[in-house]
């Protein structure tokens, strides 16, 4: 398997500890000329919080074992800091994957907020400062997964995350997601009115982040912005041409923004309003296709309504345990992927364990020669098919 170059940074890290100074520069002053393009023969491995799967989420670990691995997006959660700064971290408390439960300087810091209308009690990322958060250590969410590294690595800002991105050796995505902004937006404030959102945008600019899907900026430096919030997504539409994925919970759990349901965002109305907004979908897995008594049952034909609206589908997540993999899989992350990849037929897999994924597909689906020449041509089709729905 080949090396992209970035993982002695973790036995670095891993050394240093994540020392409040970050190893990496920000913005990046690596100059990498020739880079390895991004691959866009196959569906796209994307590392869902990182390789999470091994090291702990949303971590600069993390992520380099991603890239070395062989992701061609690395996935994070945007949230913000009580001061405004913003920064990578999957729930809006910090109660399950850090060590805040041992910081007696922070004990009165526990509060109750209403989060998509259920009453939450913990300690919120938006009452810690960028300071603060960085005083905690993060740590493995299960229990079964490796715990030796945890109480190593800090939170990360999301500006450090796209450094990450930009420092590697050959191109690799990004694929941040505009997290809760509802409760984001309630608590922090910016100057000048500015919301979220707005910040969000103004970072991914800042770092030269631009152009519609398949254009040569965006191959340059890729990116897919994520968020359950249609609203979020349809604001942001005004701000930048960044291709967008609008995610999808589960069958219960209505948008936590418009309150619509998950049958009403995925009529064939809906899709059809919100494609002119979102190059895809990304859904829960278990809602595409249906578990009863964790087996598979018959698949629903989002997947092919999603595509006839020009729609990608980037269902949400692979994991290799035996507790997530459904029992028609036999305890193989291979048949699964199998599966989803040749069976349902979808554009990208958010992964736990990106290293796998990358396996099962250079295996099955591996570069070749021709395949620059095929892909040049399939971007030329989608920027004419994408000019062609402007019109």
């Amino acid at each position: 398997m080949a090396s992209y170059g970035v993982f002695p940074f973790i036995f670095l890290l891993l050394l240093v500890e994540c020392s409040a100074r970050p190893l990496y520069p920000l913005p990046s002053k690596t100059d990498y000329k020739n880079r390895q393009p991004l691959q866009t023969f196959r569906p796209y491995n994307i590392a869902h919080r990182g390789s999470n799967g091994e090291l702990p989420e949303e971590t600069a670990a993390a992520y380099m074992k991603a890239i070395e691995e062989g992701a061609d997006f690395i996935e994070t959660d945007i949230l913000a800091s009580k001061d405004g700064v913003l920064v990578c971290f999957h729930d809006v408390t910090l109660d399950d994957t850090t060590d805040i439960a041992e910081h007696k300087e922070f004990a009165n810091r526990k509060r109750t907020y209403n989060v998509q209308g259920i009453n939450t009690t913990g300690y919120f990322v938006v009452d810690f400062t960028l300071k603060e958060l960085k005083s905690l250590r993060v740590k493995q969410r299960y229990p079964f997964r490796d715990q030796q590294y945890n109480g190593k690595f800090q939170i990360i800002t999301f500006e450090e995350f796209i450094s990450i991105a930009l420092d590697a050796s050959r191109v690799v995505g990004i694929y941040p997601e505009i997290k809760n902004p509802v409760l984001i937006n309630q608590h922090v404030k910016w100057p000048g009115g500015k919301r979220f959102e707005d910040k969000f945008v103004e970072t991914l600019k800042k770092y030269g982040y631009k152009g519609s899907y398949m254009s040569e900026e965006w191959l340059r430096q890729p990116a897919f912005i994520q968020s359950f919030a249609p609203t979020s997504l349809i604001y942001i539409s005004n701000l930048t041409d960044l291709p967008k994925i609008f995610l999808i919970d589960d069958v219960t759990v209505p948008t936590q923004d418009t309150n619509q349901s998950y049958w009403e965002i995925t009529s064939d109305a809906y899709l059809d309003f919100i494609k002119e907004y979102v190059v895809g979908i990304g859904p829960w897995k278990d809602t595409v296709v249906p578990v009863v008594n964790n087996y598979l049952q018959t698949p629903t034909d989002l997947v092919a309504r999603a595509h006839s609206h020009n729609l990608q589908v980037h269902p949400y997540t692979y994991r290799n345990e035996n507790l997530f993999l459904h029992l028609n899989f036999n305890q193989d992350p291979y048949i699964e992927y199998a599966y989803w990849l040749n069976h349902i037929g979808v554009d990208g897999l958010f992964t736990d364990f990106t290293g796998s994924l990358h396996k099962f597909q250079e295996w099955n689906s591996p570069h070749s020669d021709s395949d620059d020449d095929a892909s040049a041509l399939l971007k030329k089709i989608a920027s004419l098919i994408l000019q062609y729905r402007k019109k």
